[in-house]
Order: structure tokens, then sequence, then C-alpha cells
């Protein structure tokens, strides 16, 4: 899944390889940092083969050039959900443009849990 990106000018200067795992360090650490969000989630139905490393909760798909990710979250409780999850899109989404310079197409992003035991910040 490695991507090649290619320089905006007409003179080549060579090619840059994004690793697939740079793009779900990006997903996941900018995941992390939003406020209401304590953890990534194991997402459901995916084989253990696929969830090995640390891109547990992060599935992503790259499709000429452009990224759409999908994230499984923890969040702590008596956080709204509504915002947390927007935060989350927004924040990852203009994380990976401005850091790999790859369109993102979407976002998704799935609560599966609230962690009771971490209060909201």
């Amino acid at each position: 899944m490695a991507e090649s990106l290619q320089p905006h000018s007409d003179k080549s200067v060579g090619a840059t390889t994004i690793a697939p795992g740079v793009l779900f360090t990006i997903a996941r650490l900018t995941a992390l940092s939003v406020p209401g969000v304590v953890a990534l989630a194991p997402v459901p139905g995916v084989g253990r083969v696929m969830r090995r490393g640390g891109n547990v909760g992060v599935l992503l798909e790259v499709h000429d050039q452009h990224v759409t990710v999908e994230l499984h979250l923890i969040l702590a409780s008596n956080t709204n959900v509504r915002t947390v999850c927007r935060a989350v899109q927004s924040d990852v989404a203009h994380a990976i443009e401005q850091m790999v310079g790859m369109p993102v197409d979407r976002v998704d992003v799935h609560v599966q849990d609230i962690d009771f035991s971490v209060p909201a910040v």
C-alpha cells in the first residue's frame, strides 16, 4: 500500500514513497490527542494478523492517492460524543493532508465503548 507522491513541478527530482505505517501512526496519534479519546479499540471482525503492531483501531485505504480512514475509539465518560467525533474527523484529515500531502476523502469514526473509569477532560 506504499504510495508514490509526484512533485508538483514539471521537473522530476525523484519519487517519495510513504509507507503505510506512517499513515497509521499519524491517524492513531492524532485521534489519541483529541480530548475525550481514551484509547483505540480493536476493529470488530478483523483478524489478528491485520491488527498487528500499533494499528489496532485504525483501518486505512489508499486509492488513487486519496486516503480513507476508519477509526474505532473508546471515549471518556461525560464527553459530548458528537463533538469529540467531529474533532477527531477534522484533526485526522488535517494532519494527514498537511504531513504527507495526500487528500483525505473521509474519516469514519466508530465509538466502540465508553470508559466510565476515566472522567471527561
